[in-house]
């Protein structure tokens, strides 16, 4: 690679910040992302998600379902330009029901927006997914919204931080009152206030201050908002943890940030620091070592397959996290599974639903494949050679229905709305043995409805969903299994691979087949 090229490499890595945002629904995610939007100059007008006959839908909810019940089904990806970087937000959905493809979605983000309802607090989906990204030690930036509404004292939401997620903070601003109260917040890196003005609330002035004790504040906050900021301020200073970059680089504390998304405040200073303070992108894991962004040749993996992202064309795309060197439209590149080499002809950059064609892109950068059914999730490709990045995972699921058509004509729209919607993720198929019926797996019961929904208006097939009893799968390994031992509270079958999966009613029948069965392992993800 000439030196030039690998400047240019290093230029574009540096650029780059792509987060995921998770949060328990309703936290207020899709308002922060449209504000995010805003500020980066990618939407002109804030959506509102709430409200069945709004004609502006939030910009990354496209899918139809989303539009009728208000909520983001899947992952959806937008990029934008801010002051010199150039970032990439992969919304996620906040519903539970969907947590299997927003654990995939995590894979391909460097860092996480956790978003908390001051109200609420940290609520069980947000404790899942901080898990998740516990678990793969990416930093985590906390914005604790909805300040213009009556809200949890602060100390008692950063002590919840604290013993539920087990993460240290440092809140890098503080309120001054709450809800109707709410006058705005002190800055303890810039010492300034921020003010919340206007009924409109477009307006937010800043001043700047010698420090908490400048008298300045004392006239905003008014005397017993003051006493209380200067008790709470002394307070953090003596007793609070230290701001140490190293340990939010790990994910071991978290800079907290207190705003209010709906009415933009705080939103913008969030942005600003957020990109002083989150990594670019880093190095991906693979079956050759770690894989270095400035890497020169091109590699990435597909982590997203999403089918009929435009109702005109009925198209399917495979959503790819660019890890290393420079992606070039119209490049040949391996497609590691199949082992084929493949061209990449019309790569697409979101804004939700609005797409571009992609001329080039570079590591941290999510690109949208044209699949026309080549794709897997968690396909690597790369120029020459056979890297391939580590698996991504699957959840085993813990709802199951038997699924028929109910016009036998439309067969084959069926076994094709099956056979795409299983390799989005959106399901998880298997068959049973000998009668070769179909039973659909899923995290939660929305996924039953989306996919009820989308086989009718996707692909023209009404379907019959038939609830089962079992309640866990557990995929087995060993060479000796007989399909008699299961039948008694639960059943052999076989996922899309062929595996063998067991299906259980409850505990006990686990723990039976697992005691009948000791040569055999019971695995709660595929192998």
């Amino acid at each position: 690679m000439s030196t030039g090229l690998s400047e240019k490499l290093n230029e574009e890595v540096q650029k780059r910040r792509t987060f995921a945002i998770i949060s328990h629904p309703d936290a207020g995610k899709t308002t922060l992302t449209e504000k995010l939007l805003l500020f980066g100059g990618a939407i002109r007008l804030a959506g509102t998600v709430k409200g069945r006959k709004a004609n502006r839908h939030a910009t990354s909810d496209w899918m139809e379902i989303e539009k009728q019940r208000g909520i983001s089904v899947t992952s959806s990806v937008m990029q934008f330009d801010y002051e010199g970087h150039r970032v990439n937000i992969l919304d996620t959905p906040g519903h539970q029901d969907f947590s299997e493809d927003t654990y995939r979605t995590l894979t391909a983000a460097d860092s996480a927006v956790m978003l908390i309802d001051s109200a609420k607090g940290v609520e069980a989906q947000t404790k899942k997914l901080f898990q998740v990204c516990r678990k793969r030690g990416i930093p985590i930036f906390t914005f604790i919204n909805k300040l213009d509404r009556e809200g949890q004292n602060p100390f008692d939401l950063l002590e919840e931080l604290e013993q539920v997620l087990g993460i240290r903070s440092y809140p890098m601003n503080w309120p001054i009152g709450m809800g109707k109260q709410f006058r705005g917040v002190y800055d303890r890196k810039l010492t300034q206030v921020e003010l919340f003005q206007g009924d409109d609330h477009k307006e937010i002035q800043v001043r700047k201050v010698s420090g908490y004790d400048d008298p300045i504040v004392k006239e905003i906050a008014g005397e017993f908002f003051y006493d209380q900021l200067v008790q709470d301020l002394e307070l953090l200073d003596v007793a609070g943890d230290e701001f140490d970059y190293e340990k939010v680089q790990k994910g071991e504390l978290t800079p907290v940030f207190f705003g209010s998304a709906i009415n933009n405040f705080g939103v913008q200073t969030f942005l600003e620091n957020f990109l002083q303070l989150a990594p670019t992108p880093t190095p991906r894991k693979s079956n050759e070592g770690m894989v270095d962004p400035l890497h020169e040749k091109f590699s990435g993996y597909i982590f997203k397959i999403q089918a009929n992202m435009n109702p005109a064309h009925r198209d399917r795309i495979a959503f790819l996290r660019i890890c290393s060197g420079k992606f070039e439209r119209g490049m040949s590149v391996k497609h590691v599974r199949v082992g084929k080499d493949i061209k990449l002809a019309q790569p697409q950059q979101f804004l939700a639903q609005d797409r571009d064609i992609v001329e080039d892109a570079y590591p941290g950068d999510i690109i949208g494949l044209f699949d026309p059914g080549i794709f897997r999730i968690g396909d690597s490709l790369s120029q020459g050679g056979s890297l391939e990045f580590d698996e991504l995972p699957t959840f085993s699921p813990e709802l199951f229905s038997k699924v028929t058509v109910k016009n036998a004509l439309k067969h084959k729209q069926f076994q094709k709305g099956v056979d795409q919607l299983t390799e989005e993720g959106t399901i998880q198929v298997f068959k049973t043995i000998g009668f070769e019926d179909l039973i659909l797996g899923v995290v939660g019961q929305l996924q039953f409805e989306v996919f009820e929904y989308r086989m009718k208006a996707e692909y023209s097939s009404e379907v019959q969903l038939s609830r089962m009893t079992y309640q866990f799968a557990r995929w087995l390994v060993g060479d000796d299994i007989d399909p008699a031992k299961f039948r008694i509270n639960s059943q052999l079958v076989k996922d899309k691979k062929d595996n063998y999966v067991a299906l259980f009613e409850n505990e006990y029948a686990l723990r039976t087949a697992m005691e009948k069965n000791p040569n055999l392992k019971f695995l709660e993800t595929a192998p």
